[in-house]
């Protein structure tokens, strides 16, 4: 990517976090985590090593995020599960990494976006007219 396109790109994705609401932006998050572990399983495809480790990085920040957002006191059981569920995701994308596995980052996608669907199931109406 060309230093002007990455500007946009990096311009846009600010612009976007800058006037989202809290549930728009861990849909944000969600599709941030999605498109990390893609580009990694590319870097995997072209061995790029490098760029791989960036993504998967990424990807478990990303979803560190998302736990750090959990209330457990007030989300209870539901809070507990996802909190487990990501610990299981980054451990997944940590084995991923050291392996090179795209089936634990297609198992991580696929886990990814059934939180996705389920959280836009919830959105405020606000969020769902605009989305």
């Amino acid at each position: 990517m060309n230093e002007y396109a990455k500007a946009y790109a990096e311009t846009e994705t600010y612009s976007g976090v800058a006037y989202a609401d809290p549930h728009t932006l861990i849909t944000l998050m969600l599709d941030g985590a999605l498109k990390r572990i893609a580009q990694a399983k590319g870097a995997i495809g072209r061995k790029d090593i490098a760029a791989k480790g960036e993504n998967i990085s990424s990807a478990v920040a990303i979803i560190g995020n998302l736990e750090g957002c959990l209330d457990i006191e007030k989300g209870g059981d539901l809070a507990r599960n996802l909190s487990a569920l990501y610990e299981y995701m980054n451990l997944a994308l940590t084995q991923a990494n050291a392996e090179n596995n795209i089936a634990k980052l297609d198992e991580v996608s696929k886990l990814i976006l059934e939180i996705k669907s389920a959280w836009i199931q919830i959105a405020p109406t606000e969020s769902k007219k605009a989305g």
